[in-house]
């Protein structure tokens, strides 16, 4: 899975007054936890751009000007309800030797058959759950969309998933194709005909 620095600052106070202050002058307090204690800092809005405003997926290297470093996975991100400013994020810190579970996007392949025909594809969920080590996180999960007809699903258990676990339950469905209007009305046209007296025919 691809990385991204966020270099950060290492707060002294953690207090409403010093936490305001830091959002005032442009920047984010943090916090990130699974170490031994909580560490808590602070970094410029401008560093999570590529980290928050984005659908992929990324684990983190929190550079702070003291020399400490840290390899994490965004866990909860605060946001402003009316300006959408980020208020918070906390992060948790990921060892080499331990799973971690974490939200990555689907990535469709293929072309289906039922789309092909007419129907459309619905996506039921965008992004999937997977536990893993850390160097066998996936950037996506592939979802080989070729087989499917119309009126078809695309279950979790039929996803490739080389050395990381999807968590979700067996049933729960990434995509579909759907009949489309088009194709409903052309198929309940086509019955029409079928039914109705050849011209000339006696009945």
């Amino acid at each position: 899975m691809k990385s991204i620095t966020i270099k950060g600052s290492e707060r002294e106070s953690v207090g409403k007054v010093s936490t305001k202050a830091l959002r005032n002058a442009g920047l984010v307090p943090c916090v990130l936890y699974g170490g031994n204690q909580a560490v808590h800092f602070s970094a410029e809005v401008i560093a999570f751009k590529n980290l928050v405003y984005t659908p992929n997926a990324h684990t983190v290297v929190i550079e702070l000007g003291n020399g400490k470093t840290f390899n994490a996975v965004l866990q909860d991100i605060q946001v402003h309800p009316v300006s959408d400013k980020i208020l918070h994020i906390d992060f948790f810190q990921i060892h080499e030797d331990k799973e971690i579970t974490m939200e990555v996007p689907v990535k469709i392949i293929g072309n289906s058959k039922g789309v092909m025909a007419g129907g459309d594809l619905r996506m039921n969920n965008r992004k999937l759950k997977v536990k893993a080590l850390p160097k066998n996180l996936p950037d996506f999960v592939e979802a080989d969309i070729t087989p499917l007809d119309m009126g078809n699903k695309l279950y979790v258990t039929k996803v490739p998933t080389p050395n990381f676990k999807i968590m979700h339950p067996d049933n729960t469905v990434i995509c579909q194709v759907k009949i489309s209007r088009a194709a409903m009305k052309a198929a309940q046209e086509a019955a029409k005909a079928a039914k109705a007296p050849a011209k000339g025919k006696k009945k």
